[in-house]
């Protein structure tokens, strides 16, 4: 068993913990990656691998995933709890996206779709190995609001994510499933009617269909119970938006970098099925814990209703009349005091 390290933490704090009891248990649901035995699709579906990545491959079953999402480690120095992955020159970084990718792609239903996450350092990389082993159909760019400041060069407020699929003309996509909800400034009558926006007790808003720039994105943080100590974590939001608009219900969603599981877990909240591959334990636990609370709470930051809200947003559709007078009460407060 692991020995887990206490952390101070502050009394509102929400990060994930795991004590050594629940450790111990969980690590009996991880399928660990051993020998050169093909992996049956019943076998993995709702599973974490625990291994190699690159012995999973080898012998994971071909076609079994309708989305595949890789947050693969971006082109930087960085530690993954232990495993340090050096940054290096783009041709070497190049290379060894080669070696792995277009066994991902070999995963992949005939009309499933891929998306690959990267930062601008890599960005080309990845836009070049998608080229090579898939149809590329766009590039998401969305706003990162935390990062380090700058002396001497802007700072980067901003990662990438390519969308490919295998066949142009036959794979999925609900753009329905993924409209964003926002607040009309300037609302426009006709007839003294609204156009194309809806007129409610709590303001004005308007379904719009999604870009491929998202600037409504909010990083996990301490305070939310998403928010785990994996340095790279992605937000339930942000992947949220891609199973829903690429996995149908009851698809299946691959992630072979699956960190500390946040894509399984927005497949799990939103019913659809999972695989994650993981070579760190502790990951693979953290991603079993979370699975564990998605049972009791499905709820997404940001999606509510079926819609996506704009970044920091309260959930005005759900909010109590008591809830309601309060907020009255202190907005008042503000203005006269």
């Amino acid at each position: 068993m692991k020995e887990t390290k206490e952390k101070m933490r502050a009394e509102r704090n929400r990060t994930l913990t795991v004590s050594d009891v629940e450790y111990a248990g969980l690590s009996q649901n991880l399928i660990r990656i051993s020998g050169i035995t093909p992996l049956l699709v019943d076998e993995i579906l709702n599973k974490t691998l625990f291994g190699d990545l690159f012995v999973a491959l080898d012998i994971l079953p071909k076609g079994f995933a309708d989305l595949i999402i890789i947050d693969p480690p971006y082109n930087l120095d960085k530690d993954f709890n232990g495993f340090k992955f050096k940054s290096s020159d783009n041709d070497s970084y190049l290379e060894y996206l080669r070696y792995w990718f277009p066994k991902v792609v070999s995963l992949l239903k005939s009309n499933g779709s891929l998306y690959l996450c990267g930062d601008w350092k890599c960005t080309s990389a990845l836009q070049q190995v998608m080229d090579e082993n898939m149809i590329v159909m766009n590039r998401i760019t969305w706003q990162r609001e935390k990062g380090r400041g700058a002396l001497s060069n802007w700072k980067n407020g901003m990662e990438d994510i390519w969308f490919g699929v295998k066949n142009k003309n036959d794979y999925y996509f609900d753009v329905e499933s993924v409209k964003m909800k926002r607040k009309v400034i300037a609302p426009y009558k006709v007839d003294g009617k609204p156009k194309d926006w809806e007129q409610t007790e709590d303001g004005n808003f308007r379904l719009t269909y999604p870009s491929n720039f998202w600037d409504d994105i909010s990083i996990p943080y301490w305070s939310m119970p998403e928010n785990t100590d994996h340095p790279t974590q992605k937000p339930e939001k942000l992947i949220a938006k891609l199973i829903l608009a690429s996995c149908p219900v009851d698809g299946v969603v691959f992630d072979p970098f699956i960190g500390s599981g946040t894509t399984s877990v927005v497949a799990k909240k939103l019913n659809r099925k999972y695989v994650g591959v993981e070579m760190n334990e502790e990951y693979c636990i953290w991603t079993e814990k979370r699975l564990e609370n998605a049972e009791k709470d499905k709820s997404i930051q940001g999606y509510v209703d079926g819609f996506f809200g704009e970044r920091n947003t309260l959930n005005i559709q759900q909010k109590s009349t008591k809830n309601k007078q309060t907020e009255s009460i202190k907005t008042n407060t503000r203005l006269f005091n």
